[in-house]
């Protein structure tokens, strides 16, 4: 279902989860709403290491991770210390608390609207996506990519919209953007991951 390229630094988790319903019938609770405050209990802490390591994991294919083209774990951490990172859906919602409490980039995907076969390596010079609602699209060239069958689909930055969940989203990929910098910290939160989506009733299957 999913292969990866080599590369010297990409310590990756990626696993399948299937929701009981759609998941425009299953808001967050509020347990998992208040894991989205940086002041929130968490088994994982971010700091300045190890948001260097996942900006050098993501340099390592000519990619420029800074500025609007930082890491999503970044933002995350912008948005809940001003507060504006709120409640979206089930399957976001995880990804967001465990991405902002691990500082590990986390890519979630709409498997239903991905095609198959999948696959994780670097994008190519030229290759961009459009990833929002408005029709803005990020320059991919260099960067680490989760592929469908169409091109790429999401990465550690921006996920493309044409695979983001959806309110009928009932299956999704969810991939760990770790580095070897970090040893055990991807494991570490996939772990808590399974943990809080079990918590909801949810169905982890393994990938890689």
């Amino acid at each position: 279902m999913l292969t990866v390229d080599p590369h010297p630094l990409l310590d990756t988790v990626a696993f399948e989860a299937t929701f009981s319903s759609p998941l425009s019938a299953q808001p967050s609770p509020e347990w998992l709403v208040a894991l989205l405050k940086l002041e929130a209990s968490a088994p994982l802490s971010a700091d300045d290491a190890v948001r260097g390591a996942v900006r050098d994991l993501l340099r390592h294919g000519g990619y420029k991770p800074t500025g609007r083209g930082k890491p999503a774990s970044e933002y995350l951490v912008r948005a809940a210390g001003d507060g504006t990172l709120g409640s979206i859906n089930a399957a976001v919602d995880v990804c967001n608390a465990v991405s902002l409490h691990s500082g590990l980039p986390i890519s979630v995907v709409d498997l239903d609207r991905a095609k198959q076969p999948l696959r994780i390596g670097i994008a190519p010079e030229g290759a961009s996506y459009v990833f929002n609602a408005s029709g803005q699209t990020i320059d991919l060239a260099g960067l680490l990519c989760l592929f469908d069958a169409e091109g790429p689909c999401a990465n550690a930055v921006k996920d493309a919209q044409r695979t983001k969940t959806q309110a009928d989203t009932r299956r999704t990929l969810t991939v760990l953007w770790g580095t070897k910098a970090l040893p055990g910290r991807t494991e570490q939160a996939f772990t808590w991951y399974r943990e809080l989506l079990e918590r909801l009733g949810v169905a982890v299957e393994r990938r890689s």
